[in-house]
């Protein structure tokens, strides 16, 4: 089998860059998942959006944002990870490092980058009826990671 590519996905608020929630996989295929605690800095917007989530459930039940880049960091470091929202996981990528003053170590590139052979906006397609056909959310960053990963199966099965 060929190794798998790098997947991430990120759960913002209505605000489009405030990190909610994050998964990426693993080269083994499994996927890392959990929500992020708000750095105090992202709450004084009075505007700002949770979400479906309140504060008290991400502040215990979520990790710091510096524990998600040290993890990110540990099994990433200077990769490229494919995402399906490049411009919306990016805001919310930069929000988290620039929290502390660091610049990302990954970049992200368009999951869709991946399938020379597909035509534009095929796999936009396959992606949303795969939603359908699991019965996903692809608002939810563990389950966008899982549809990613079935529709990559199932690419590489067909070629």
């Amino acid at each position: 089998m060929d190794e798998l590519p790098a997947f991430i996905a990120i759960e913002t608020g209505n605000d489009g860059d405030l990190p909610l929630s994050i998964a990426w996989t693993l080269p083994d295929g499994r996927v890392k998942h959990t929500l992020i605690q708000p750095d105090n800095n992202w709450l004084e917007d009075e505007l700002v959006s949770l979400g479906d989530y309140s504060l008290e459930e991400l502040n215990s039940m979520g990790v710091s944002p510096l524990d998600v880049i040290r993890e990110l960091e540990t099994d990433h470091f200077n990769a490229t990870l494919y995402t399906a929202g490049v411009g919306d996981d990016e805001a919310a990528l930069s929000r988290l490092f620039e929290t502390y003053g660091l610049d990302p170590f990954v970049e992200l590139a368009p999951a869709e980058s991946l399938y020379n052979g597909l035509e534009p906006g095929e796999w936009a397609r396959a992606r949303g009826d795969l939603f359908g056909e699991l019965g996903l959310e692809p608002l939810r960053p563990e389950e966008e990671i899982q549809v990613m990963l079935a529709l990559h199966m199932r690419i590489n099965e067909d070629t």
